[in-house]
């Protein structure tokens, strides 16, 4: 069984590399820049977009695209997220057991500002700059924690979710590996029904609503104990991320 299992793992590696050979042939002649980009970076697409070359193709030159007019300076700079800073809502500190980061989310935290939206999503591409930079080699993904206690109505902000779910699936897939919410209250529930349906099924499958009861078991599966914040029964301070 396990022979079988590995000649197939085999022949999806193969079948992989020559797709993305095609891709990267394919994107090289519609943006040069395509070239400075690693095989991993191209695989990620492909595999969002169940190895097809075109679409992969169209999905990744699309985000090439949106990087060089969204992040023009090639990074964010925290003075551009003063809004987002002051609330005090992500950390990032330990990794899961296999060395994926680990980010925690306190959404009670999130409040619309004068920023917008649009430095609510700036805030989004740095967490994700932040946290592939402690990627160890050969990871791609990570872990987050959202946690809802303490959130409200006053935290329901559908603009803002609606555009970190499009920047998830659009501009960075195959990268988070498992969304763990935690605390959720009941009347978060008619915040998920509008949101719901705008997650697409691969993303929808990396959701994990945890109960109370079986929160710091459900997290042990997952992280050391070392490596989980205090606040989870860990042992890890929460390091707000501008900080790491």
């Amino acid at each position: 069984m396990k022979n079988s299992e590995n000649m197939n793992c085999e022949q999806d590696t193969e079948i992989e590399k020559t797709k993305i050979c095609l891709m990267r042939t394919f994107v090289e002649t519609q943006d040069p820049s395509s070239k400075e980009i690693d095989d991993l970076t191209l695989r990620r697409f492909l595999r969002a977009r169940d190895l097809d070359v075109e679409k992969a193709s169209g999905m990744f030159l699309k985000y090439l695209k949106w990087r060089r007019s969204f992040v023009p300076n090639g990074f964010i700079s925290t003075s551009e997220l003063k809004n987002e800073i002051q609330q005090k809502k992500m950390f990032l500190q330990g990794s899961d057991k296999k060395g994926r980061p680990l980010g925690v989310l306190l959404a009670g935290r999130h409040f619309q500002h004068k920023g917008g939206v649009d430095e609510f999503k700036r805030f989004i591409v740095y967490i994700f700059d932040k946290i592939f930079a402690r990627m160890p080699p050969g990871e791609e993904k990570f872990i987050v924690i959202g946690d809802l206690e303490v959130w409200g109505y006053a935290n329901f902000d559908i603009r803002a979710y609606l555009a970190a779910l499009s920047l998830v699936q659009d501009y960075f897939p195959e990268r988070l590996e498992k969304l763990f919410i935690v605390h959720a209250p009941y009347i978060f529930t008619a915040a998920w029904k509008i949101v719901y349906p705008f997650i697409d099924m691969k993303t929808r499958n990396k959701i994990v609503f945890v109960e109370n009861k079986k929160l710091k078991s459900t997290l042990l599966e997952e992280i050391e104990e070392s490596q989980l914040p205090e606040t989870y029964g860990g042992q890890l301070p929460l390091i707000p991320i501008q900080d790491t």
